[in-house]
């Protein structure tokens, strides 16, 4: 059995300040970003971790670096698993869209193709970039625990994978900054056996 600890970076400013942070911004960790990586590292500790990868975005690859450090593990750059494009919505704030991003990504979906954001790209592709990937993983890896340190929409059209679930309805879903999700994959079927997983942060919400 490969399990796939799924992991989403830590907070940043463009986080707090509800912008929308999308493949072209390279924001960092902030103060509780880098509390939430730390409360991480210490919650797999205890794994047995055969390797760490990171989308190739400062926030992910932070967040990985304090992960794999208690593995004596290097982190592994993978391009694909990078936030989706968003183009002329990189750093447009969340109040002045008036509405989630995930809404706009499936607006006029019924019974068509997803709609690339203007500059952008479509959930469709960011899903088939991550899942590829995922799968590669699994593959290259076999039995044991990797973890993947990626981002907001990367994990959440994962999970849609997983779940058989039509992306319109990736808006019923939210993640948090710092939390776990994992997946579980042997001969019979591929599970989703936790999902946002937050209790290890606790310390960092005071």
């Amino acid at each position: 059995m490969t399990k796939v600890i799924l992991v989403r970076h830590g907070e940043t400013e463009w986080n707090r300040l509800r912008r929308i942070q999308g493949g072209n911004s390279d924001t960092q960790l902030n103060h509780r970003g880098r509390q939430q990586a730390e409360s991480l590292a210490l919650r797999l500790k205890q794994e047995e971790i055969q390797a760490v990868y990171s989308s190739p975005l400062q926030r992910a690859w932070d967040t990985a670096r304090v992960i794999a450090g208690y593995h004596q593990l290097p982190v592994e750059i993978e391009l694909s698993l990078r936030e989706i494009e968003v183009g002329e919505l990189e750093g447009v704030s969340i109040a002045e869209v008036g509405k989630h991003l995930s809404q706009l990504l499936i607006r006029h979906s019924q019974g068509g193709e997803l709609p690339k954001l203007p500059g952008g790209e479509s959930l469709t592709g960011v899903q088939q970039r991550v899942w590829s990937t995922i799968q590669r993983l699994v593959n290259r890896h076999g039995d044991g625990a990797l973890v993947v340190v990626s981002h907001y929409f990367s994990i959440l059209t994962t999970v849609c994978s997983v779940l058989n679930l039509p992306l319109p309805q990736i808006d019923r879903l939210r993640l948090n900054p710092g939390s776990i999700s994992i997946l579980t994959f042997d001969e019979q079927a591929t599970r989703l056996t936790l999902f946002n997983d937050t209790c290890h942060l606790a310390s960092t919400e005071q």
